[in-house]
């Protein structure tokens, strides 16, 4: 096949998780022998143009205009994604589907799929409503509004989850068979060679402190705030802790303030946003990784833990709830609950025994349900039914159209004997 991944995120550029879900499925479909091309928003000093290991990488600029705001400068985006998609096509020729990524790239999959007929199939990592426990605002509506018209125009809708497949039917109607559920994986030659580094450790705790690890957003959905509430309560059971916050984002000044007016300043670490070889080091270098989210769709950090042998908790809600096994293989606590958090993480610093086995099974788990090569299948499983629809609605439309012309042939027939009858009888009349 070939396929055109839309995306406003990929590697470098790395916003959330959209980034390393492309640039991990797009790798793999190469693989599997399918021809993969990216279009994408271009930051920085990137390339506009990069051979990706065989994946072909396309980088726009967006105009040089000052949006007025965020959803001006998302239009601009896509109409530069359009422009540079009818340059490849007119170059290399059409594609098979479009896989578009969340809303950010509706209207850029929406108007190529109505110039060339080519089916849509999207993945909705997240939506608005989840994000910020409904709709609030004018923006937070459009937005809204937007992810539903690209669900509609999609001949099929993956998602990552059962728990994002029940949203996507509550908010937006979508048939039920038309949302194919599957998880995200992770590159499982991540943590390869990768070994505990002291020296990077000593950086962010003594060698006798606990590090208890977040990675992730700032933001609220992802429940930091409800981690660092939960550290007195930790730091009395089990004194030789420290928590290490690795992400930026929107809540980060006022998480410090939190900490300041709590005291534990000494006791947690902003290690700001890491990248690269750092957050392997990182994971390797934890004691228990903790992901407290409000709302997570899926929760791929999870799963990186996971497979770096660390013992993780997790809330008990979303993708993060259907990962984890209680006390198999991982820990769960009840959602922005700090009473629970401080319990689940005690428990596996009080014993190791625990953490052994439960970092055993999460790894098995990880490399037999989550590897990108079973991902891949079923995504281009998910490719053939969106392409065998359009198939079928253009052959209905073609069938549709010949009936119409057939019907206006006979009404036409009919007029022209109607017409001719009118006449004999009008000369035999004279």
């Amino acid at each position: 096949m070939k396929i055109l991944m839309l995306t406003w995120e990929y590697p470098p550029r790395i916003v959330g998780g959209i980034a390393r879900v492309v640039y991990d499925i797009s790798r793999t479909m190469l693989k599997d022998g399918h021809d993969v091309t990216v279009i994408t928003y271009r930051e920085g000093d990137s390339p506009y143009f990069e051979d990706d290991k065989g994946v072909k990488v396309y980088r726009v600029d967006n105009y040089m205009i000052n949006p007025n705001n965020f959803i001006d400068w998302i239009m601009q985006l896509n109409f530069n994604m359009v422009a540079k998609a009818n340059e490849i096509m007119h170059e290399e020729g059409s594609f098979d589907v479009i896989h578009a990524h969340d809303w950010l790239v509706a209207y850029s999959a929406k108007t190529l799929k109505n110039s060339y007929n080519i089916p849509i199939v999207s993945t909705i990592h997240a939506t608005e409503a989840g994000r910020n426990s409904g709709i609030r605002d004018e923006q937070q509506r459009y937005i809204n509004d937007t992810e539903w018209m690209l669900t509609y125009e999609s001949a099929e809708v993956i998602v990552n989850s059962n728990y994002m497949k029940n949203e996507l039917q509550r908010l937006f109607g979508l048939p039920y068979e038309k949302i194919n559920v599957i998880p995200n994986g992770v590159n499982l030659s991540l943590f390869n060679g990768v070994e505990r580094d002291y020296n990077f450790r000593r950086r962010y705790a003594m060698d006798n402190e606990k590090i208890i690890l977040f990675m992730g957003r700032l933001v609220y959905e992802k429940g930091i705030q409800h981690l660092i509430s939960a550290m007195p309560k930790i730091l009395q059971g089990y004194h030789d802790s420290k928590l290490v916050i690795c992400g930026k984002g929107g809540m980060q000044n006022e998480l410090q303030e939190q900490v300041n007016n709590m005291g534990i300043g000494n006791k947690v670490y902003f290690a700001g946003y890491m990248n690269g070889k750092d957050v392997q080091k990182m994971y390797k270098a934890a004691d228990v990784a903790v992901f407290p989210s409000t709302y997570e769709p899926f929760g791929i950090v999870a799963l990186e833990a996971m497979l770096s042998e660390n013992p993780i908790v997790v809330s008990d809600i979303g993708g993060l709830n259907e990962i984890v096994d209680h006390r198999v293989n991982g820990m769960k606590a009840y959602c922005g609950n700090p009473n629970s958090i401080a319990d689940s993480i005690l428990e596996l610093l009080y014993d190791p025994k625990l953490c052994q086995e439960i970092t055993r099974k999460a790894k098995n788990k990880v490399r037999n349900e989550y590897n990108w090569s079973k991902i891949s299948q079923d995504t281009h499983f998910v490719y053939q039914k969106a392409i065998c629809q359009s198939m079928a609605e253009k052959q209905k439309r073609e069938l549709e159209q010949e009936r119409a012309r057939k019907t206006k042939r006979a009404k036409n027939t009919e007029n022209e004997i109607t017409n001719l009858l009118s006449f004999k009888k009008r000369q035999a009349y004279a």
